[in-house]
């Protein structure tokens, strides 16, 4: 087990704080604004709140700039540790070839001249 994880099926922890340490938001505050944005959804559900409980198992959808990336949550994090610390609190489900784009399937665009 990782230093710090907590991996209990009755564990849960604020969203935003959850983003945070896993690394999906540089500050806290970050986080904070990510969630009421609502570009970021538990089992499906918008998040209208930062202070919505995520626990292990849930599915978060989360739009980051351009992009979609779907995540199991797979454990709750103590502190904000560091990058290989914070992949061990997820699961990635989107495919292989990173986040797919929110518009859907684009083709490439022209190269310039």
């Amino acid at each position: 087990m990782t230093p710090g994880l907590e991996e209990r099926a009755d564990a849960a922890q604020r969203i935003d704080k959850w983003l945070w340490h896993a690394r999906f938001a540089r500050t806290r505050r970050a986080a904070q604004q990510l969630a009421l944005s609502g570009h970021v959804r538990i089992n499906r559900e918008r998040v209208a709140a930062a202070s919505r409980l995520v626990r292990p198992g849930d599915v978060l959808t989360i739009a980051l700039g351009r992009g979609v990336r779907v995540v199991v949550v797979r454990g709750i994090g103590a502190r904000r540790g560091s990058a290989d610390e914070a992949q061990h609190l997820y699961e990635e489900v989107t495919g292989p070839g990173g986040p797919t784009p929110a518009g859907g399937d684009h083709p490439p665009h022209c190269p310039r001249r």
